[in-house]
This record gives C-alpha cells, structure tokens and sequence, in this order.
C-alpha cells in the first residue's frame, strides 16, 4: 500500500491582521487625544470653563434670592480679574490671560473695575453681560433684566481693519 501524504502548504502571512490594524489606530487616537490639545485648544476650553463658572455663580446668587427672599449680587472686580458670591468671603479667579469687560446698571457700579449684578427676590436682576475675551474667540455672559435668566454666547473675534 502505497500512501501518498498531502501536505498542507499555508498561505503567506505578509499582511496584517485585523487585531493589528485596531491597536495600531487605538494608539494613535489616545496620542492625538493627547497632543492635540495641548496645540492651542487650550484658550478656548480655558475662555469656555470661566464663562461657565461665572455663569455657574450667576445662576447661584439667582436661586439664593429666590430661596432666602432677599436680594443677592454677585461681585466681580475686573483689576483683579475675579468675582465673588454673595455670603462668601472666598474669590473665584478668572484666567490672567483674558480680557474682561462688566457692564451692569449704573447703581451697581463701584468703581471703574468694580461692580456686580443683583438679583431680586422675584427673580428679576439689574441685568448686564460680563464679556471674556481671548485673542480668538469670545463668551458673552448675559443676564436678563426682566426675568433673570443667565446664559453664555459664544462669538468670533473680529480682527482689526489693518492688521
């Protein structure tokens, strides 16, 4: 009996496996998650989270005049580039690297860098809009007079003619 064995010849491997491929794109997704932002994204995200924590104490010294029948401001010092909430000794810093500008009703003005925005117990306000500004962008932080409501807009820096 003569057997003849059939030998199996295997492909071969010069490509790369689908395992490969998706660990290959894993690792570059965190190095891009990792290195992108640290690009320039960082005014942005930094412009973004200080209109939302002022809006946050905005929002806050609302509620409180709501809930304590009184009226609340919240105090914001643009020299030294911070704000306070009504009952705290603590300050809130807002990022050195932007420009701030307050604008609220006359009787709130302390001073040239001094004011604040109060809330009445109807939860009506002074109203006024708190402006950060970086060189590319801007946040709008507005509070409506008749009703109180706070929210935040974002908008494009315009450049200077000339430039």
């Amino acid at each position: 009996m003569d057997q003849e064995f059939v030998r199996y010849v295997r492909p071969s491997t010069t490509g790369f496996t689908l395992i490969e491929l998706l660990a290959v794109l894993f690792i570059l997704a965190l190095v891009a998650a990792i290195v992108v932002p640290s690009l320039g994204g960082n005014e942005i995200l930094e412009l973004k989270s200080a209109a939302r924590n002022l809006a946050a104490g905005l929002r806050y010294t609302r509620n409180q005049a709501l809930n304590d029948n009184h009226a609340a401001a919240l105090a914001v010092d643009v020299g030294r580039r911070e704000f306070r909430l009504p009952g705290e000794k603590r300050v809130r810093k807002l990022p050195e690297k932007i420009d701030i500008v307050l604008f609220t009703a006359r009787s709130e003005q302390q001073s040239r860098q001094r004011g604040a925005i109060r809330f009445f117990p109807d939860g009506s306000s002074t109203g006024g809009r708190v402006t950060l500004s970086g060189e590319s962008v801007r946040f709008l932080v507005d509070v409506d007079w008749l009703t109180g409501k706070v929210s935040v807009i974002e908008s494009v820096v315009k450049e200077a003619v000339g430039r």
